[in-house]
């Protein structure tokens, strides 16, 4: 009860801080999980075994297009039907979520392991990374579901106001990966095997806890199939609702797959230095996608209690947190960006190379916001087009070709360019989406 009554009353600020905030905290844990993987594996002082975590990293693209699709698109609809106060169809939706993602996991594992070392040569190993690439692969892959599962219901309770909950069951996931690092990566020597270990570890037991929670605490979610079998023609909608979401993560991935065959060309150094950039320059932009993200329930609950007013007065106040949180960030990351590539590489032309690429990604830091706020609002009430539309610029439509054609024209140069181009046309067909279907929608 406490968490609806924060969604539809009392103050904007207030709610938008009970959202963001863990979301925000989450993704910062993210990061540091993410990073202390690298980290760890760096300390071993093998640039190859970087580059391998860099290589399979569209893999983790990929699981968590499909967990973001659902999770997005499901507490969407959750949070739609409980602001309506039909919690049986909540219920409904999100079983269906949770029975969808098994099977998903069940396909992407049968054909990853099918085909691995024509996907691992797709997505740019070369010879010196290639083995590695296979050794980090392999534990990932074993458990996909636990992995999707976890994402997938973090997002989930976001439908009912339970972002503690999701908090608590990353925390889990987290601080049993950073435990286990040093001890698998560094004390057994399984080097990134051990990294992949860790993080599997860790969403097993993220997961066990959201279990728990469903079944004791939650009023909107079920993982009962009885209740997905009421329904199953809904997973279309809820699918189209994320499929902006999913496609956005999976050009991210296709887009970082064809950035490192580009990379590949210009040696392993130039692929380590653009893994260790990505680990400082993802900070900003993960960090405002998960504000924009953790809000979205709170937006598509008061757009199905059509509580216009607070609705108008959630967006204009996520839209200033958004770009003072992009641009304070970002100015942080410039700031200490030496100190931050040091901690995942050791030779003096490789950090050289890693800073300055970290230099040319941040220029576009203060605008990163702006896709992910047009995009989840489009969402958010129901208009997955105008969402579509908006997500695919900057990691597909924008992105993969200005790598080609900036790589031809200024070689290594154009490649990390190629991004900052992006991001700024990006910006703009957003703010241009934006305008132009303000008159469509209950915002003008």
């Amino acid at each position: 009860m406490k968490n609806e009554e924060i969604m539809k009353s009392g103050s904007v600020w207030r709610a938008i801080a009970s959202m963001a905030i863990p979301s925000a905290v989450i993704m910062i844990v993210m990061i540091f999980y993410n990073i202390a993987d690298m980290y760890f594996i760096a300390k071993i002082g093998d640039a190859a075994q970087v580059a391998a975590v860099s290589v399979v990293s569209p893999v983790f693209s990929i699981i968590s297009a499909v967990a973001m699709m659902l999770g997005n698109g499901g507490c969407t609809m959750i949070a739609k039907a409980y602001g309506q106060g039909e919690t049986t169809k909540a219920k409904i939706y999100s079983s269906l979520c949770i029975w969808f993602a098994v099977i998903c996991s069940a396909v992407v594992m049968v054909f990853v392991l099918l085909f691995t070392d024509p996907l691992l040569r797709f997505l740019g190993a070369n010879s010196d990374v290639f083995s590695y690439a296979k050794e980090y692969l392999y534990p990932i892959i074993l458990g996909i579901s636990f992995f999707m599962l976890s994402n997938t219901i973090a997002l989930l309770l976001r439908a009912e106001g339970s972002v503690m909950a999701g908090f608590t069951g990353n925390m889990i996931g987290t601080m049993t990966n950073l435990i286990l690092d040093p001890i698998f990566i560094l004390g057994f020597r399984w080097g990134v095997a051990g990294a992949a270990w860790a993080s599997v570890l860790g969403n097993v037991f993220a997961v066990v806890y959201y279990a728990w929670i469903i079944l004791k605490q939650s009023k909107a979610l079920s993982f009962s199939p009885a209740h997905a079998c009421k329904d199953i023609v809904a997973i279309g909608h809820i699918l189209l609702l994320g499929l902006p979401n999913a496609i956005a993560n999976l050009l991210s991935g296709f887009a970082s797959t064809f950035s490192n065959q580009l990379l590949s060309n210009y040696g392993t150094d130039a692929l380590a230095a653009m893994a260790a950039a990505g680990k400082c320059t993802m900070i900003t932009g993960s960090l405002v996608m998960s504000i924009c993200m953790g809000c979205q329930a709170l937006i598509a609950y008061n757009y199905g209690a059509q509580n216009i007013v607070r609705l108008k007065e959630i967006v204009r106040k996520l839209a200033l947190l958004v770009f003072s949180i992009s641009l304070g960030v970002g100015l942080l990351c410039m700031t200490f960006r030496k100190q931050i590539i040091m901690q995942f590489l050791h030779e003096a032309d490789v950090i050289e190379l890693g800073t300055h690429m970290v230099t040319v990604l941040l220029v576009t830091s203060p605008i990163i916001g702006i896709g992910y706020l047009v995009s989840g609002y489009f969402q958010s009430i129901d208009r997955p087009v105008e969402s579509l539309v908006v997500s695919i610029l900057r990691q597909g439509v924008l992105l993969i070709p200005a790598l080609y054609l900036l790589d031809k024209l200024f070689s290594l140069e154009g490649v990390i360019w190629a991004y900052v181009v992006a991001d700024i046309f990006g910006a703009l067909v957003a703010l241009c989406v934006y305008w132009k279907g303000r008159k469509r929608c209950v915002i003008s």
